[in-house]
């Protein structure tokens, strides 16, 4: 299996910090990669206006790419614009399946409250569509599901991430893409890689983060996640076989096996 995913997150379409040139960068050197699949993580606007999110999708229908998946964020679904998100961007909990690969797209969002949810209603359609003979199994959703370092307090993790990493790690998911703190990081839990972006054309920073996206490639049983700044340097952050993803799975079975007559 080789392909190439591009995942942008936090575009903020209306707010005086987004930067038009960063966006342009990015669509150039997105299309230069010549992405398979196009993962948006939320926060394409920045209040949920109508207008926002024309703005936003006249950015996003230039990236040259075969098939995309979206979720709304936080702002997103400000002043009932998750209703137009539903209108122009598509179902806010949908499934993409293309060349071996399974993309479950989450609505972790709350109108008009910047804290997020998944809900346990939704487990078992997480369950149920990541159980696939897909190679890679992914899960996009805008909250992050680890505290983000660099980021001060956090009262915005979703409220039940704790869950919604043990249904992940339970049904076989492989990777996690996230948004919506503008600072980029990746963890390794259980064999399963979080990846949370930055924003991709906007200057609402942390620290002496930059804006950026990511670049998953697939190349037969390898994953590499690149680091890409707009018109800047690009690095690699993860980099992991599927086959181990396997093996650690058959290794926890091994243990929950040998615990299970101690808690009886």
């Amino acid at each position: 299996m080789d392909l190439t995913i591009a995942h942008i997150s936090d575009m903020h379409a209306g707010s005086p910090r987004f930067v038009p040139e960063l966006m342009e960068r990015a669509i150039d050197e997105i299309n230069a990669a010549e992405p398979d699949l196009l993962i948006g993580t939320g926060d394409f606007t920045t209040a949920g206006y109508l207008r926002e999110y024309e703005v936003a999708l006249g950015y996003l229908e230039r990236i040259r790419c075969g098939r995309s998946l979206y979720v709304p964020g936080n702002h997103d679904s400000r002043n009932v614009g998750y209703r137009i998100f539903e209108d122009l961007m598509g179902s806010r909990f949908g499934v993409l399946r293309s060349g071996g690969v399974t993309v479950l797209g989450l609505d972790s969002s709350e109108p008009d409250i910047d804290g997020g949810i998944v809900g346990r209603e939704w487990y078992g359609w997480i369950k149920e569509n990541l159980a696939s003979d897909a190679r890679l199994r992914i899960c996009a959703l805008h909250h992050h599901l680890l505290p983000v370092p660099g980021t001060g307090r956090d009262p915005s993790v979703a409220y039940d991430a704790g869950d919604v990493l043990e249904v992940l790690v339970a049904s076989g998911a492989d990777l996690v893409l996230t948004g919506h703190k503008h600072v980029p990081w990746v963890w390794r839990l259980e064999g399963l890689y979080v990846s949370t972006a930055g924003t991709v054309s906007t200057t609402q920073l942390r620290g002496l983060t930059q804006p950026c996206y990511s670049l998953i490639r697939v190349t037969g049983d390898r994953v590499r996640i690149d680091r890409c700044t707009p018109g800047g340097d690009a690095f690699t952050v993860a980099d992991w076989c599927l086959s181990s993803r396997a093996e650690h799975s058959r290794q926890m079975d091994a243990v929950l096996e040998a615990v299970e007559p101690v808690r009886r």
